[in-house]
């Protein structure tokens, strides 16, 4: 049964020349403050066109998942239902437009989302563009030694970290999604937003429809287990390695050497006891002065130190390898508990440092 009228759907057809023009020059006006803000940005704060392209492709792709998920789910349910005609235009009604209309709706600007994409694009693209570095031709890499290890935590952690960094180059070669890889709270947000958007796209709503956006919607929340993603299985194998001051330089160069930068960062967060993603946003910096710090904090000497800047450097555009070396001097003069101290902020509970960061984000205004 219908619910009534709904003012947002009930427009003017869309053939319209009238509505089509004042559209369009809304559209233009849209453009215009988008390039001119383009325009006056800092260099530093510019997407380069290789990650704005990944990133238009990631999001792309979890959205549209999340999207096909629902309305599958939700069509089945209506069909299961009897109402067969209400399944099918489930599947076809704004079928593809929900990341538009989500866009347009100024949700997928929202910080802690685009925060997270945007680290685990760049994250990809440094991670893939690492030189590789073997110490012997004939060995095999880390994380495959420590998936044939006798230790069967180890072992599980780094088959399972294998398997995950498999399916994400997959997923970033064809431009597809397994999942949305998000952490619980912002895959939350974001299934909602899309089931959202999905019913906004339904010619007719009807408490039958709602119904079964809303358990498809519960369905995709109930599937996601965000300890699958790579973040999560990276961090578990740290843990189950717990490397010894004196074997942390060794597992470092090897995770960087072998391409694996997720191992790098957890191992690197476990070591200095922070979070993941605060050890990988110190490592994605491409000024890397926190990490020189972190590196220094469970005292790693010159040459680990160079061997690593030298390795992201290359993999990173935006770093600047001559200031790196000019620095080197100065970063490993730095005492172990100096940087220690100087780290300590980052230790904070991750809620305590976002209601830190809101604040100060309040006192610049």
């Amino acid at each position: 049964m219908s619910v009534g009228p709904d003012p947002v759907r009930d427009v003017v057809s869309p053939y319209d020349p009238v509505a089509r023009a004042e559209d369009a020059r809304l559209r233009a006006d849209a453009r215009l403050t988008g390039t001119i803000a383009d325009f006056f940005l800092d260099a530093d704060a510019r997407l380069d066109d290789r990650t704005r392209l990944m990133l238009a492709q990631v999001l792309g792709a979890i959205v549209g998942a999340i999207e096909w998920d629902i309305r599958r789910h939700a069509a089945r349910l209506l069909a299961g239902g009897g109402a067969t005609q209400a399944g099918e235009a489930m599947l076809k009604a704004g079928a593809g437009g929900v990341l538009d209309r989500l866009t347009r709706a100024g949700l997928l600007r929202d910080e802690e989302l685009m925060d997270e994409l945007i680290a685990r694009v760049r994250h990809d693209l440094i991670a893939a563009s690492l030189p590789v570095e073997v110490a012997e031709p004939d060995e095999a890499s880390l994380l495959v030694r420590l998936a044939g290890v006798p230790d069967s935590v180890v072992a599980s952690a780094a088959s399972a970290l294998l398997a995950a960094e498999s399916r994400r180059r997959v997923a970033n070669e064809q431009g597809s999604v397994g999942g949305s890889e998000l952490p619980a709270e912002l895959h939350h947000r974001l299934v909602w937003w899309v089931a959202a958007a999905v019913r906004d796209g339904l010619k007719s709503v009807t408490r039958e429809s709602d119904r079964a956006i809303t358990d498809a919607a519960q369905r995709s929340l109930a599937a996601h287990d965000e300890g699958e993603r790579p973040d999560a299985v990276a961090t578990r194998l740290a843990g189950a390695l717990d490397a010894r001051p004196n074997e942390l330089p060794a597992v470092l160069i090897e995770s960087i050497g072998d391409r694996r930068l997720s191992l790098f960062v957890a191992v690197l967060a476990h070591a200095i006891g922070i979070a993941f993603d605060q050890a990988r946003a110190i490592t994605l910096d491409p000024e890397g002065d926190r990490l020189w710090l972190a590196l220094r904090a469970i005292d790693l000497d010159r040459p680990t130190i160079a061997r690593i800047g030298l390795a992201l450097s290359e993999a990173d555009p935006r770093r600047d390898i001559e200031a790196f070396a000019d620095a080197l001097d100065a970063i490993v003069s730095v005492g172990v508990e100096d940087a220690r101290a100087s780290l300590a902020p980052l230790a904070l509970n991750r809620d305590f440092r976002m209601a830190l960061r809101a604040l100060a984000r309040t006192d610049r205004r």
